[in-house]
């Protein structure tokens, strides 16, 4: 391996990008362990270098044996299920290497390689590790200081074509070494160490139909010569691109405008959730990338979608391959049901096969069939959906099929796309220790799979509710009046937890758009609650109509707007859902100085029961909240309403919250997150409720139901 003999910079690279600063490297000094993991975090943050989650990293170092005193050389990995974009200490194993090496005494060949995985265990230095991957030994049986194992799509590319090695030989003449396709494990690390052995002098290897592993003496210069080795194959297929042949042979068809596009997927996300969510509720992701787009609307699409995707890291998110659907870029969306009647063979016929490639292939100890729906499905003219049991993972999914169609595209480019044998894919798919993996994974909150639309939810009480939902793992649809605090309250959540949308309750227009919105960001929406209001208090002489209209246009009829469109998209995808109307216990009790927004509440907690009687047959529960006194943190609170109740009470503003607290039984302060707790109840523990008002008053008993 020769030295880099120069700093490179960003001008040295045209196909990644060069991250690497002198600076921040040199105050990690010469621990090598943290060279190591700022290299990953680079790596990582690029996805041309690798994908999300996927390839390792490691380092050797000398350490002292804590039993013998004597110095050890130790490897330091990625551990299994970390991402080397976000790599961090807790997220790698240190290993013996000479332990390492020794399991080659244990090794009773490729047939009982998984017997292997257990021993590593046993090879640990450091106690506190990440569990070991089953990439391990591919670091630990080669010799060298710092080691990279990636994916980059135009290595992938180099690896899937029909003469990868071939290729390889023509790229890098006798620099880089290649071995055939085998599934990672103990086995494939022989293969390597055999490799180097044959080939001394190389500075990497091509892993057929999988990836690249390259290497250097310091971390620098393993990452330079990662980043040149990417640089090269991306070179090499640029050149040939388009030049003997079109692109994925052409288009075949064209996109609609940017703007159809989007409506036309929010408009079939519904549909394509609930067939998508037959054996588990999904969540779901859309994307008109112009990669997408380039692959969805060629004349080869019909010939490399089944094919499948050829890295492991690719099909393990993204299934084997991808559903097509067939219908039109701009046909007419607007009749949900009818589209999905239209669609329902394709599903049907994709579940067929896919348990006809689980009897074919499947071993005498082979997990239980999974859920056999497409993640990916892909709308030739509007862009690809992806489905999984949360946002991240459909969008993680999404991103993968990308890499997918990069790899076909430049495979095309070069040679021809070529996949992985269905039994060596399916021996990936529901390999044990992947099996084993999943069951390791902590189990999921009361909300997951759910997406939930909060009006209101700018603040007070419906950003505490959308705070409460997020938390026991909903996916939450910020809307509000006011772009500014929907934009802020976005703004508090991780990526891939919240959306949001400009919402006017009082028109229809603006409350299907924050629909389509939602659907467009998660697939669907399976809890719709109703937050946003007002509060007008005055006596009947000084209620004016534009009073009592604006109380009636946004507590009742926003209320019914939203049950509207959010009953209209729970139809069509088939599994019920949850409406919460958040009302008052000015509902129930006829207070002074209150007859406009009593009434407006008492007709929100009426249309509830009139809702859950029509629509509990369909499995769409209605229920209401009662609030009373929320004056800590509710928006309410902060205009003319206080004034108006301390009025109605004969005390001042500042005596409100005293007196509201210690007119309820229970002497309590109600605050945001007490209704947001009546809400969670309702949507995830009552689940045979509907119709019922559930009070979070402290205990007022003239507001008592029954």
């Amino acid at each position: 391996m020769s030295s880099s003999p120069k700093n490179f910079s960003e001008s040295d690279f045209n196909f990644v990008d060069y991250l690497w600063d002198h600076d921040v490297a040199a105050k990690l000094g010469d621990d090598q362990v943290a060279l190591f993991l700022y290299r990953s975090n680079m790596l990582g943050a690029d996805l041309r270098v690798t994908n999300y989650g996927g390839g390792n990293t490691s380092c050797k170092t000398v350490e002292k044996d804590p039993l013998t005193g004597q110095d050890v050389d130790v490897m330091w990995v990625k551990g299994s299920g970390g991402d080397i974009g976000t790599l961090t200490r807790d997220g790698i194993a240190g290993l013996y290497v000479d332990k390492l090496k020794d399991l080659k005494k244990a090794y009773k060949g490729i047939e009982f390689e998984d017997e292997i995985v257990p021993l590593y265990y046993h090879c640990l230095y450091d106690l506190d590790s990440r569990a070991p991957s089953i990439d391990t030994p591919l670091h630990g049986l080669l010799p060298f200081e710092h080691i990279d194992h990636l994916h980059p799509d135009a290595l992938i590319a180099i690896a899937a074509a029909e003469d990868s090695e071939k290729i390889t030989k023509e790229i890098w003449g006798d620099e880089m070494g290649w071995v055939p396709w085998q599934r990672p494990g103990f086995d494939l690390g022989l293969q390597l160490e055999k490799c180097l052995a044959d080939n001394p002098g190389i500075k990497g290897i091509v892993l057929g139909s999988h990836g690249v592993f390259t290497w250097g003496d310091t971390s620098y210069e393993c990452y330079i010569n990662s980043l040149q080795v990417i640089e090269d194959a991306s070179k090499y297929i640029a050149e040939r691109e388009g030049k003997d042949r079109a692109v994925f042979g052409g288009a075949k068809i064209d996109s609609v405008s940017a703007d159809q596009r989007k409506e036309q997927a929010a408009l079939i996300s519904p549909v394509l959730r609930g067939l998508c969510s037959s054996h588990d509720k999904m969540i779901g992701h859309f994307t008109d990338d112009e990669r997408v787009l380039q692959f969805v609307n060629s004349n080869d699409l019909d010939r490399l979608a089944p094919l499948g995707t050829s890295c492991p890291d690719h099909f393990l998110r993204t299934k084997i391959q991808p559903l097509v659907l067939s219908l039109s870029a701009d046909a007419d969306l607007t009749d949900p049901m009818a589209i999905k009647e239209e669609i329902i063979p394709a599903f049907e016929q994709y579940r067929k096969e896919y348990e006809e490639y689980y009897e074919t292939c499947k071993r005498d100890n082979s997990p239980a069939m999974r859920d056999p729906n497409p993640v990916v499905i892909l709308y030739p003219g509007v862009g690809m959906f992806t489905f999984a049991k949360n946002k991240q993972t459909a969008r993680v999914a999404s991103e993968f099929y990308i890499n997918a169609i990069n790899v076909m595209r430049g495979a095309e480019a070069i040679s021809k796309y070529t996949s992985l044998p269905r039994q060596e894919a399916f021996d990936i798919e529901y390999w044990l220790l992947e099996e084993d993996k999943l069951k390791r994974m902590p189990p999921e909150k009361p909300l997951s799979r759910r997406v939930a639309i909060i009006t209101g939810a700018g603040g007070g009480i419906g950003k505490a509710i959308a705070d409460k939902l997020a938390a026991e793992g909903a996916n939450v649809v910020i809307t509000d009046i006011d772009q500014g605090r929907v934009d802020e309250a976005v703004n508090t959540y991780k990526r891939d937890v919240a959306g949001s949308a400009l919402c006017d309750v009082t028109s229809e227009d603006s409350v299907n758009e924050a629909f389509k919105a939602a659907c467009l960001e998660f697939g669907g929406v399976d809890i719709v609650v109703h937050s946003a209001g007002l509060a007008i208090s005055k006596p009947l002489a000084e209620t004016t109509q534009k009073d009592w209209d604006l109380l009636q246009e946004v507590l009742v009829g926003g209320q019914y707007r939203m049950a509207k469109a959010g009953t209209a998209i729970m139809r069509t995808q088939g599994f019920g859902g949850d409406i919460i109307n958040i009302a008052s216990k000015n509902g129930l009790v006829a207070g002074k100085n209150n007859v406009a927004y009593g009434t407006a509440k008492a007709a929100q907690q009426h249309m509830t029961r009139l809702l859950a009687a029509e629509l509990g047959p369909e499995k769409i529960r209605v229920n209401t909240v009662n609030p009373d006194g929320v004056i800590v943190g509710s928006k309410i609170w902060e205009g003319a309403w206080a004034e108006g109740r301390a009025k109605a009470y004969g005390i001042t503003v500042e005596e409100l919250p005293a007196f509201y607290a210690k007119r309820n039984l229970m002497n309590e302060i109600i605050r945001p997150e007490d209704i947001a707790n009546g809400v969670f109840a309702a949507v995830a523990i009552l689940k045979k409720t509907t119709g019922g008002i559930i009070n979070v008053d402290g205990g007022m008993a003239d507001a008592f139901v029954r």
